[in-house]
């Protein structure tokens, strides 16, 4: 559930873009929604990118990719869960909502690849909306800050979807030549595969086809303050 300006901005966004093609100045932002100061704007984009409705994109000015809009749930999407707060912030996901036990596999990397875990850890308790129908999902608890420019730091918990599939810049499990696993955003160029950190302190690391296979993309995300 987005607030109401959350909900005001992405239908702004999502319009300046159908029409001209590329989305709009923080200023334009701050004027639609009539705000005071754009970082009033600098938060709202934020908690949209936090709940997986826009994604924006690194080293490009005013590069803002729309992911889905609120009447579409398709694609990736993930969602923060805020834990451990009487106040839970507006738009979280209900925590009372109904759930479902999902095996905790390990810890993955989120840095320089470690190696594979396939043994199941623990279980946590993941609102039923984050998945996927029909399909099988699990657990990993992150370990490193390479991913931190997409939302996702250490310690946090990741749900993944299981599949040996993604598409170009979905964030995935990937295993680098059968037995070290990481978290990374893929990206495929010819016959190479690219995982891409998100955090400007880690390099691209690219390998062959043949070296890397998807284990499951991301589609949630659970923080315990």
């Amino acid at each position: 559930m987005l607030t109401r300006k959350q909900r005001d901005l992405l239908e702004f966004i999502h319009k300046r873009m159908q029409k001209d093609g590329v989305p709009p100045s923080f200023d334009e932002m701050k004027e639609a929604l009539d705000l005071r100061s754009k970082s009033g704007i600098h938060r709202l984009i934020t908690a949209l990118e936090e709940r997986g409705f826009i994604r924006r994109l690194a080293h490009r000015a005013r590069a803002i990719e729309i992911v889905k809009m609120p009447e579409a749930m398709e694609g990736f999407s993930p969602r923060l869960i805020d834990g451990d707060r009487h106040d839970p912030p507006p738009g979280a996901m209900p925590v009372q909502a109904a759930a479902v036990d999902l095996p905790v596999m390990g810890k993955i990397a989120a840095g320089v690849p470690i190696e594979a875990i396939s043994q199941v850890a623990a279980h946590v308790a993941v609102p039923q909306q984050m998945l996927g129908t029909g399909r099988s999902h699990y657990a990993l608890e992150v370990k490193g800050d390479s991913m931190i420019d997409a939302g996702i730091n250490d310690g946090d918990v990741v749900v993944i979807e299981e599949g040996d599939t993604a598409d170009n810049g979905d964030i995935v499990v990937a295993l680098v030549e059968d037995h070290e696993a990481t978290l990374k955003r893929l990206r495929r160029k010819g016959g190479m595969i690219a995982l891409e950190a998100a955090n400007p302190a880690y390099e691209t690391r690219v390998f062959r086809g043949d070296q890397v296979k998807v284990q499951g993309k991301l589609v949630g995300l659970i923080r315990t303050y």
